[in-house]
């Protein structure tokens, strides 16, 4: 599922009416990684970089010139060498990336120290994100640094450096009507591989045996990749909020929390479902669920434009506080519990982040020291959970060992919000009935 060029075309056009007259901006791709000798890990392009080209190759830069005569897209990337693609595969090419990409000028990436210097000079401003990649600061110092060495003979260097991160993400943090369509085939993708573990689960078996079914649903449905590695926790392992070791036999009896969504053409997908090992929550586990998912529904109708972000975890923290105090886990006056933060004994982590290309997505939480208000096409999870250790010796035995998160997909509509991620199941009685089935 594929976003058209004309999508990558218009965020292209939208950044640079941002940027400051005679200015330019250096998006290098994702540095390749080593895992091992002589193996690397597998390639994933950096999402800045996909975000405005939908290119996927790495040893590439990206160039936006606002302005500029003979085209504002320029595009270093690999030359297409027979030899070369032979070992790693097929490459787009200088030649056909103007037609593929829709770029307007590519030359080889071999030729980017004797070419970029003179697309720099004479700007004002240089537009990058400085910082992330030690490499590229490095490389982008160089070439600075010899249009400096050019000045008695004329050249004019930048004279300033400006985060591009500030108008990106920002930028990204607006899902359009495309965008959101690949995150909610993302989400029925990831919402099925939940709903076939709780269908195949049964005690005896090991951790990643349903991660393996999670990652085949995956790739049947035609997502290559996991958005992040997946959280299968059973029993007590079900507290520790990001265990992936995923290595332990499932007990009769165990609470399975499974955190796990696809990626799809760059896009996340972020699910957790909690459910009993044997098809039937216990007394205690069928109380706290529905403490948590009671606390997800009351964040959930906190989620409309015009809300701040924080009001969807003040909801879901009053919810279970109240909770914990009706059954006995913490004692007190609820305000003065959530005012000295006494619950972050159970739930120590936000109800939420941002989501889309990154599984944490880019975007501020606070603008000038207050919540950032929600706009509509803002994508975020809603997460609440609770998770009581085993060893914590504070509580009634009954609840120790107990971990649960119940985690949705939400995306701002005009009249308040979706939630993309509804097609798996979460009420007690649907869990237990498709289990049974």
């Amino acid at each position: 599922m594929k976003l058209d060029v004309r999508e990558y075309a218009k965020r292209r056009r939208q950044l640079m009416e941002l940027m400051s007259p005679n200015s330019i901006a250096i998006v290098p791709s994702a540095p390749v990684t080593v895992r091992n000798r002589d193996v690397e890990h597998p390639f994933r392009q950096d999402s800045d970089f996909y975000y405005l080209s939908g290119f996927a190759e790495e040893h590439a830069v990206l160039v936006l010139i606002p302005g500029r005569e003979h085209g504002e897209y320029v595009l270093f990337c690999q030359e297409k060498i027979k030899e070369q693609e032979i070992w790693t595969g097929r490459r787009v090419g200088p030649e056909a990336a103007p037609e593929v990409l829709g770029c307007d000028d590519a030359f080889p990436i071999s030729d980017i120290d004797d070419i970029l210097p003179g697309l720099i000079e004479g700007k004002d401003r240089i537009y990058a994100s400085l910082g992330v990649s030690p490499n590229f600061d490095n490389q982008l110092m160089q070439w600075v640094n010899h249009i400096k060495t050019q000045v008695r003979n004329g050249a004019t260097p930048p004279h300033e450096f400006s985060a591009l991160d500030h108008l990106l993400h920002d930028q990204r943090l607006i899902k359009s009507p495309a965008e959101i369509k690949v995150m909610q085939k993302a989400a029925d993708i990831s919402a099925e591989a939940h709903t076939r573990a709780m269908q195949m689960v049964k005690p005896g078996m090991f951790e990643f045996e349903l991660e393996a079914e999670i990652m085949r649903t995956f790739m049947a449905a035609g997502s290559r990749w996991p958005a992040y590695p997946s959280i299968v926790g059973a029993g007590d392992n079900a507290c520790i909020l990001h265990y992936t070791h995923n290595n332990m036999a499932i007990k009769d009896g165990d609470l399975i929390l499974i955190d796990a969504g696809c990626e799809l053409d760059y896009y996340a997908a972020d699910i957790t479902r909690t459910f009993p090992a044997n098809g039937k929550f216990s007394a205690e586990q069928k109380a706290m669920y529905q403490l948590v998912l009671d606390a997800q529904y009351a964040a959930i109708e906190q989620i409309k434009a015009g809300n701040h972000w924080n009001q969807p975890h003040e909801a879901a923290v009053r919810v279970l506080v109240e909770g914990l105090v009706q059954h006995g886990l913490l004692s007190g006056d609820v305000d003065e519990l959530i005012e000295n933060q006494e619950y972050r004994q159970f739930y120590m982590h936000k109800t939420g982040h941002w989501l889309g290309m990154d599984v944490h997505d880019v975007g501020e939480y606070r603008i000038g020291g207050e919540w950032r208000i929600l706009e509509e096409g803002m994508v975020m999870t809603v997460e609440p959970g609770l998770y009581i250790s085993p060893d914590d010796e504070t509580v009634d035995a009954k609840w120790r060992g107990i971990g649960i998160r119940i985690e949705d997909d939400v995306v701002v509509t005009k009249s308040g919000c979706k939630v993309l991620t509804a097609a798996v199941v979460k009420e007690i009685d649907d869990i237990e009935a498709l289990m049974a089935g």
